[in-house]
């Protein structure tokens, strides 16, 4: 148990350290500063824009890359396909990062049974 005169100088801090504003309850918006710092953040830019970062998003029709390949961040596989037989087994309209997905799943050794954990992590790349 601290000593009265702790107790003073604790609650004496307390009064000094309170924030200046309300906190927010759960149910209102973030202030307009928040998105702003969130827009302007340097680091968001970067999340994005991987080197496959804009492959894995376009249709197999459009990607003038004549091999395609997803490697697993997980265990390291790595499958290659041609994009005339990707074409032919999903579609031209199917989109590359599904395909790849698609392909790694089919192989996978890394089952746990459960949902969250299974399969692999795909990185995406066009040679």
């Amino acid at each position: 148990m601290p000593t009265v005169k702790q107790m003073e100088k604790m609650t004496a801090a307390v009064g000094r350290k309170a924030p200046p504003g309300r906190g927010l309850a759960p149910n209102e918006d973030l202030p307009p500063e928040y998105w702003q710092a969130v827009l302007e953040d340097p680091r968001e830019e970067a999340v994005g824009s991987g080197p496959g970062a804009s492959t894995r998003l376009l249709r197999l029709r459009q990607i003038p890359q004549h091999l395609l390949r997803v490697g697993c961040r997980r265990c390291g596989r790595t499958v290659e396909i041609q994009k005339a037989d990707a074409t032919r087994l999903y579609g031209p309209e199917a989109v590359w990062r599904d395909v790849g997905q698609r392909l790694l799943d089919d192989t996978c050794g890394n089952r746990t049974g459960r949902h969250e954990e299974d399969g692999c992590w795909p990185t995406f790349d066009v040679a």
